[in-house]
């Protein structure tokens, strides 16, 4: 499969929401968080976050449906805590990175407060 992660990162985006109907009725959500060399990063929340049943969930409904929507070779990956789903150093999102208020100097804080 020979895409950009960045036209991968877009479709994906783009079904998501077909691809979301299932996982809603079940109380969770789908975080799409990037791609990586025709790997879609994904983290399922809400009540699906967890579950018993959540590999069986990405794979069979969410690689599934976004293969019939985009390409036949699409993986997609639930970045659950495991290492062998964790999210690589790098990939394409065009979400913003979360701050991490622990990282904030003394010297932001101060201007914050004055």
């Amino acid at each position: 499969m020979n895409f950009l992660d960045e036209d991968i990162y877009k479709a994906v985006k783009h079904h998501l929401p077909a691809v979301t109907e299932y996982v809603s009725s079940h109380g969770g959500d789908i975080k799409l968080l990037g791609a990586k060399d025709g790997i879609v990063y994904i983290e399922l929340t809400g009540a699906c976050h967890g579950c018993s049943m959540s590999l069986m969930t990405t794979k069979m409904v969410v690689q599934k449906k976004l293969r019939e929507l985009i390409h036949p070779e699409l993986t997609v990956t639930n970045v659950d805590g495991t290492a062998a789903n964790a999210l690589p150093d790098e990939y394409y999102t065009q979400e913003e990175p979360e701050e991490n208020p622990k990282k904030e100097g003394l010297m932001e804080k101060m201007k914050k407060l004055f």
